[in-house]
């Protein structure tokens, strides 16, 4: 999710004809390493904590007692950590370089790591796909003979163990040449290109692609059946994506029967109150915008959400797990910041940096 993307309106995709190439090679999506993966992925998208590290927070846990951020994370049972990346941000966070340092924590903690580069420079969602300033002036041929090998390397050099092909890629990616209304066909080869980078560069590498939302998802993955990718990942926020949990185990469970894929939530999250701890505007702040009669903002209603949604993802049968966005956003920047969190409310932390009792939900191993 991006913050851009909380603001705008879900623009869903367009119907298409034709498919990839066949050319397209059919690769295994296990590798000799499969086994090294987790059984059922219980993520965390962290990519401002390198930023709230710098500012010196501590963390605690749930009776108060002072502890390790990254520790904490893996007792709760998180077994893997998202990061989103940007090609030339304005600042260094989630540049390549920060991501690379980060990345380098995770893995010596024994955490997967999941990749999530938006190729863009700033927030890529399905209101904005704009391509990297430097490579504006690239013909098509010389723009996808750029994101292969930038892909490339970001795969051999971070060894992840998942990778996306962009970010909530409902409209396209590289804007104006992988749009899908104007060039689908472009698109299409864009995303083969990336899949082709990754599964050359990685023998365990699993590739998501990622669209948010439930609209017009079966039409979207349904013209990727020759695409080589291992997982269909799904966003999900009542507010943009409806209310009925059922309903999101329902075409989970459709996309994986359609596309013989594994299928997940990539990103959600629910708030544990309406108030605030900065200046900074919130995202979510009022109970139309949540299932407020089943689960109010508090912690205990955050916490049932999603043991709900954890229990609808798992009781599809290729359902692999879930990823909670912005498990880390607490106030960093102080009480009266104008320029904070927008999401302290749904960070997976109260506003006393305490670990809230949603953190249960990420114990798959537990009955």
């Amino acid at each position: 999710m991006t913050i851009r993307a909380l603001f705008s309106i879900l623009i869903t995709a367009s119907l298409w004809s034709g498919c990839l190439s066949q050319d397209t090679p059919s690769l295994p999506s296990e590798s000799d390493d499969s086994e090294l993966m987790p059984e059922i992925i219980s993520a965390v998208d962290i990519s401002y904590y390198p930023l709230i590290s710098s500012l010196n927070h501590t963390f605690y846990d749930p009776s108060g007692d002072e502890v390790d951020f990254i520790q904490s994370l893996k007792d709760a049972g998180i077994n893997t950590v998202r990061l989103r990346i940007w090609h030339d941000p304005s600042h260094s966070g989630s540049s390549l370089q920060e991501v690379a340092e980060f990345s380098e924590k995770i893995k010596s903690e024994g955490l997967k790591l999941w990749l999530c580069p938006h190729y863009s420079d700033t927030w890529a969602d399905p209101g904005a796909q704009d391509q990297p300033r430097a490579w504006d002036g690239l013909n098509y041929s010389e723009l996808k003979d750029e994101f292969y090998r930038y892909t490339s390397d970001i795969v051999s050099d971070l060894n992840p163990d998942f990778v996306q092909i962009g970010n909530e890629i409902n409209n396209g990616f590289l804007h104006p040449h992988g749009e899908i209304s104007q060039n689908r066909t472009q698109f299409l080869e864009l995303l083969d290109a990336g899949s082709k980078a990754i599964r050359e560069n990685s023998g365990h590498a699993r590739i998501i692609i990622h669209y948010a939302g439930l609209e017009s998802s079966v039409d979207f993955y349904g013209e990727l059946r020759s695409l080589d990718y291992d997982i269909v990942g799904i966003s999900y926020y009542p507010l943009w994506h409806g209310k009925s949990i059922e309903r999101v185990g329902d075409r989970l469970r459709e996309l994986a029967d359609q596309n013989n894929k594994d299928v997940m939530i990539a990103e959600t999250a629910y708030p544990f109150t309406f108030e605030w701890n900065d200046w900074t505007n919130n995202i979510i702040g009022s109970e139309d915008q949540i299932i407020a009669s089943l689960y109010p903002a508090s912690p205990q209603g955050q916490l049932d959400f999603m043991s709900a949604l954890k229990d609808e993802i798992l009781s599809v049968e290729r359902g692999v797990g879930f990823c909670y966005w912005g498990a880390e956003m607490i106030s960093w920047d102080g009480p009266e910041s104008n320029n904070g969190s927008v999401w302290e409310n749904q960070a997976i932390f109260d506003f006393d940096n305490r670990m809230l009792p949603v953190a249960d939900v990420f114990d798959v191993e537990s009955p």
